[in-house]
C-alpha cells in the first residue's frame, strides 16, 4: 500500500461524469487486483431493455483516460446496437488494460470473471479485441454471466463469423442504395483491419468477385491473406484518397474524421469497427453532404451480439443467421428514413433505437 495521499488539484476535474463520452451511464466499475496485475473497467450504460451485454477488450492503452473513454463509448454503442436489432438487452462493455499477447493468462481471466460475477448478472461479458473463445471458457469457471463460450460446453462459439456476415449484409444493402445493385462483383473495396472479422468479410466479398485491397498494421498478416485471397495490399495510413467504391473500417474506431473525409473517394462506408465516426453529429453530417452512404456501425456489426444472445434466450445457429441476415433489410430502411427526413443515417438509426428504449421505459413507469 502507498502512504501518499493524492491532492485533489492533481486530479482532472470531473474524471468520470465530466468525460465527453459519459452519457448518463448507470454504473462504471473500476477493477484492480495486485496479485494478478489486473486493471480493468466495466461500463454499464443502460439496462432498460435488459441486462447489459457486451464484450471485453484487452488493449495496451496509452493512458487510463484513454481506456475510460473507450469503455464509455463502447458501452453506449452496445445499448443502441441491441435496441435497433430488437434484442432485450442493455448496453455494457469492459476493457482490460494490458498487452493480450504478453500479459494475458488464466489467473487474470478468472480474477476478471470474479469482478463480473460480483455484478450479479447486471453485466454479461463476451469476446472482443484481444480476447478469444478460450478466454470466455476460463471466465465461465467463476461466473455464469459470460457468453461466447465454446460450443463443446454449450455455448455459441466464436461470434466473429456471424459479425462478419452481418457487416457483409449491411455492405450489400448500402451498395444497393448507392449503386442500384447489391452485387459487389468488380467493386473496389478497402478492408482496413484483417483480424477474425475482417478476414471473414474479405472471404465473403472475394467470393462475390469484389476487387479487395487490404490494410493492417500487421504486415505478416497482410502478406498471408494477400496470397490466400488474391487481394492487393496497401501499407500505412495514407489510404483514404485511394480510388475506391467501398471503404470497410474493421479495426479500431474514429477513422472517419475531418482529415479522412476530406480525402475519401469511396461512395460507401460499411465496416465492422465500433464508433467509426470521431464525432457522430459533425462527421455524420459531413458524409451526408459529400454524398457518401454510411451504414451505421452499431447496426451492421450487430451479428456478434445476435449470435451470443442465443445463449441468453436459447435459439439455435440457424435463427442467429436469420436474424443477422435481416440487417440487410434494416439497413435499407435506415437509408430510406435518412433520405425521407433529411437526417444522417447515424441519426436515423439512433432515433429508432432510442424510441424503443423510451417505449420500454414508459411501460416500466406506467
Amino acid at each position: 500500500m502507498t502512504s501518499e495521499i493524492i491532492d485533489t488539484k492533481d486530479l482532472k476535474n470531473d474524471p468520470v461524469f465530466g468525460q465527453l463520452s459519459f452519457d448518463n451511464h448507470e454504473q462504471i466499475v473500476f477493477c484492480n487486483d495486485e496479485d494478478t496485475g489486473l486493471k480493468a473497467i466495466i461500463g454499464i450504460h443502460n439496462t432498460t431493455l435488459g441486462p447489459a451485454l457486451g464484450g471485453t477488450r484487452m488493449w495496451q492503452y496509452k493512458s487510463e483516460w484513454d481506456a475510460l473513454n473507450d469503455v464509455l463509448r463502447l458501452s453506449r454503442g452496445m445499448t443502441y446496437k441491441s435496441a435497433i436489432t430488437g434484442l432485450n438487452l442493455g448496453g455494457g462493455k469492459a476493457v482490460i488494460i494490458g498487452d493480450a499477447k504478453t500479459q494475458k493468462n488464466d489467473a487474470l481471466m478468472r480474477k476478471f470473471g470474479e469482478f463480473v460475477n460480483s455484478l450479479s448478472g447486471k453485466y454479461i461479458t463476451a469476446e472482443d479485441v484481444g480476447m478469444e473463445t478460450r478466454d470466455m471458457d476460463v471466465i465461465r469457471e467463476v461466473t455464469p454471466h459470460v457468453t461466447g463460450v465454446s460450443e463443446a460446453i454449450g455455448g455459441s462459439g466464436n461470434p466473429s463469423p456471424v459479425t462478419a456476415y452481418g457487416v457483409y449484409m449491411g455492405m450489400k444493402a448500402a451498395a444497393k442504395y448507392k449503386f442500384g445493385t447489391d452485387n459487389l462483383e468488380g467493386k473496389k473495396v478497402l478492408v482496413q483491419g484483417v483480424g477474425h472479422v475482417g478476414e471473414t468479410l474479405v472471404k465473403h466479398i472475394t467470393d462475390e468477385g469484389a476487387q479487395v485491397i487490404l490494410n493492417d498494421i500487421n504486415e505478416a498478416r497482410l502478406e498471408e491473406l494477400s496470397k490466400k485471397y488474391g487481394a492487393n495490399v496497401v501499407l500505412g495510413n495514407d489510404i483514404y484518397g485511394l480510388d475506391l467504391d467501398i471503404y470497410a473500417p474493421c479495426a479500431l474506431g474514429a477513422t472517419i474524421n475531418d482529415a479522412s473525409i476530406a480525402q475519401l473517394k469511396a461512395k460507401v462506408i460499411a465496416g465492422a469497427a465500433n464508433n467509426q465516426l470521431a464525432n457522430e453529429l459533425k462527421h455524420g453530417t459531413m458524409l451526408k453532404e459529400k454524398g457518401i452512404a454510411y451504414a451505421p456501425d452499431f447496426l451492421i456489426n450487430a451479428g456478434g451480439i445476435i449470435n451470443v444472445y442465443a445463449e441468453v434466450v436459447g435459439y439455435d445457429k440457424a435463427e442467429s443467421l436469420k436474424r443477422t441476415e435481416n440487417i440487410y433489410n434494416t439497413t435499407l430502411e435506415i437509408f430510406n428514413l435518412s433520405e425521407k427526413e433529411n437526417i444522417t443515417t447515424h441519426q436515423a438509426a439512433f432515433n429508432i433505437a432510442q424510441a424503443r428504449i423510451d417505449a420500454r421505459k414508459k411501460e416500466q413507469n406506467s
